[in-house]
């Protein structure tokens, strides 16, 4: 593994454009550019239609386990939430052990939305990896998990 770093007055655009970083941004900011396109037609954003998916699946049911799975701070999170409470698609209940929370959930509206985000997602991650083999795509998705499972490292490290 290469830990070596440049100083700023050292950067070389060619090194810059090799770097996993660049090329994990550069590909992420690509996929959320196609996707929210995708969504506009839905009148919702991709972070917008990330909240859906994991309420929808169960992954997340509090603003704060929201931010912290899609890497959002909370203050952009409760944005997001309001946006969507008020479109009528998400509702805040309170939560019955802590008054001070909320447990989130989708409205039937915001069900009926979610219902449709998969095949539009992946069609653009269908055309995203367009010339990929199966295997490819199985050897990045584990890499991908690798790179996650790093989480706490680098959530410690600050």
């Amino acid at each position: 593994m290469n830990t070596e770093y440049t100083t700023p007055q050292q950067l070389d655009p060619t090194i810059i454009e090799d770097s996993v970083g660049y090329l994990l941004a550069r590909a992420r900011t690509m996929l959320s550019r196609s996707i929210d396109e995708s969504l506009r037609k839905l009148d919702i954003t991709h972070a917008q239609g990330s909240v859906f998916m994991m309420l929808s699946i169960g992954k997340c049911n509090t603003a704060a386990e929201l931010a912290r799975d899609l890497f959002i701070d909370s203050a952009a999170m409760k944005r997001t939430l309001d946006k969507l409470e008020a479109k009528g698609f998400v509702e805040r209940i309170p939560d019955a052990k802590d008054k001070r929370l909320y447990q989130l959930e989708l409205t039937a509206a915001g069900k009926t939305l979610a219902q449709q985000l998969p095949p539009i997602y992946a069609a653009v991650i269908d055309l995203g990896f367009t010339g990929f083999s199966p295997e490819e795509i199985g050897f990045l998705k584990c890499l991908l998990r690798k790179l996650l499972a790093n989480r706490p490292l680098l959530e410690s490290k600050n």
